[in-house]
């Protein structure tokens, strides 16, 4: 392919991505790999420049673009090489007319930079949220430890701040190696193996990880727990869930699942009110934390869906806090660095829920805010988090 088609290639990419974003459709990852799938023509070259280039614009565009042509001009007008392939030529986009819409750059659609901006983070806190992402392992210390494990990588790896963490090269396809077929490792984000240290799981515990969806999580408790113990893992999305045993029989790691029915968790889930030592309540949220590895999600918000989370949010930390027993304790998590969803969501839980408390957190990692601890990008070299751990009185 020609620079030129390349560049109509990724508008082409982009109007589908846009129009997804505007309706809540498909996630860019999913349009992209269907746009090639009906193109198999386009080498393997052509595809990876055709994606940098779409990912490139959407990362550039703050606001949700008029059209792909648009989001590729707000990037073209940064870049004379890109721009002189408006040119008309064959396969290529049509030549520049005047006045025609350009994007808008920025990180974020404007509410959503200024409710950044009003927890702390500055421009270069959230310019690190659209970066790329570094690629994160978990040894499995059901089978290996760290050490050994980065002999046996045919990367160079590094360890990060989470105490069973390598770091590979952004872009290794770690999930082909054969250690990854024996369970020796999982894909894991530092700040997610942090979060999940934070509970500090024993063996022998009575454990739950209440929306567990694949088990990511799960298996690092497992492993935490040397499979020693009851671990039971919960969710309301069955695909995701279904996901976990074939998961957790390659880590060689044990748990329960149980599918909750929306509306009747805390029915399902009477038989477990007042038993666990330790609940890990990873909330689902906007993902503002996520932007590295979905940049196009920020289109999507809004405030109302933000508001929706809150409630959501509110409602499983509640349920979580029914399972734990006098003197346990709970973990809450989420992938947002919006305050509505993290310190605003566990304020308002200590306020209303008598006997709870918020204990400090020391994971050689994070900042204090509020009632918890908030890993970042641009501070923690991590996916964005917010976490707090609380204990239930006697």
């Amino acid at each position: 392919m020609t620079p030129a088609a390349r560049v109509q290639a990724a508008i082409d990419i982009l109007d589908a991505v846009i129009a997804a974003a505007r309706g809540q459709g498909a996630s860019a990852d999913r349009i992209a790999a269907d746009w090639f799938r009906q193109r198999r023509f386009v080498g393997s070259k052509d595809r990876r420049a055709i994606r940098d280039l779409a990912w490139q614009a959407i990362r550039h565009c703050g606001e949700i673009p008029s059209s792909g042509r648009a989001a590729m001009l707000a990037l073209a007008h940064e870049d004379a090489a890109l721009l002189a392939l408006f040119d008309g030529s064959n396969y290529g986009p049509v030549a520049l007319t005047p006045g025609e819409p350009v994007a808008t750059a920025g990180v974020a659609p404007r509410w959503l930079e200024q409710g950044l901006a009003a927890t702390g983070l500055g421009a270069d806190e959230q310019a690190a949220l659209l970066g790329r992402a570094p690629l994160d392992i978990r040894a499995n210390r059901l089978k290996t430890s760290r050490e050994a494990l980065a002999v046996l990588l045919p990367v160079p790896s590094e360890p990060t701040a989470a105490p069973d963490a390598l770091r590979l090269p952004t872009g290794t396809q770690a999930e082909s190696w054969s250690a990854f077929e024996e369970g020796l490792f999982e894909v894991q984000d530092t700040g997610s193996q942090l979060a999940c240290a934070a509970l500090e799981v024993q063996p022998g515990e009575t454990v739950v990880d209440l929306c567990a969806g694949a088990g990511g999580k799960t298996l690092a408790l497992a492993a935490a727990m040397a499979n020693s113990g009851r671990l039971l893992a919960c969710d309301i999305d069955r695909a995701r869930l279904q996901r976990l045993p074939d998961r957790a029989a390659r880590a060689g790691a044990l748990a329960e699942t149980r599918l909750l029915n929306p509306g009747r968790e805390a029915e399902m889930l009477a038989d477990w009110v007042g038993v666990a030592d330790a609940v890990l309540v990873d909330a689902p949220c906007s993902g503002t934390g996520t932007w590295r590895r979905n940049p196009e999600a920020r289109w999507r918000l809004t405030p109302a869906e933000v508001a929706r989370y809150a409630t959501a949010q509110a409602h499983v930390l509640r349920l979580g806090a029914g399972l734990v027993r006098p003197g346990g304790r709970l973990l809450y998590i989420v992938c947002s660095l919006l305050v509505d969803e993290g310190p605003v969501v566990v304020e308002q839980f200590l306020a209303d829920q008598a006997g709870w408390r918020a204990e400090p957190i020391s994971v050689g990692a994070g900042r204090a805010i509020g009632p918890g601890l908030r890993l970042t990008p641009f501070h923690d070299a991590t996916d964005g988090f917010y976490f707090s751990k609380l204990t239930r009185a006697w």
